[in-house]
């Protein structure tokens, strides 16, 4: 059985997870209310959603 590589993402999972990822950064360093609040979860829901794009190749 011959394992399967990453593949890369479709281009809108990937502007998804990298928004998400940058949102949190600038509510990590910037004070904006709800940004702010969930900085980590977007962080977090940024890097998921990269993941599952390079790992299912239909995402």
């Amino acid at each position: 059985m011959a394992s399967s590589a990453p593949s890369a993402p479709k281009k809108i999972t990937w502007i998804l997870g990298l928004t998400c990822g940058i949102l949190g950064i600038v509510g990590h360093y910037a004070s904006v209310s709800f940004l702010t609040e969930y900085n980590y979860v977007l962080l977090l829901v940024g890097f998921v959603v990269l993941a599952i794009g390079t790992t299912f190749r239909e995402m």
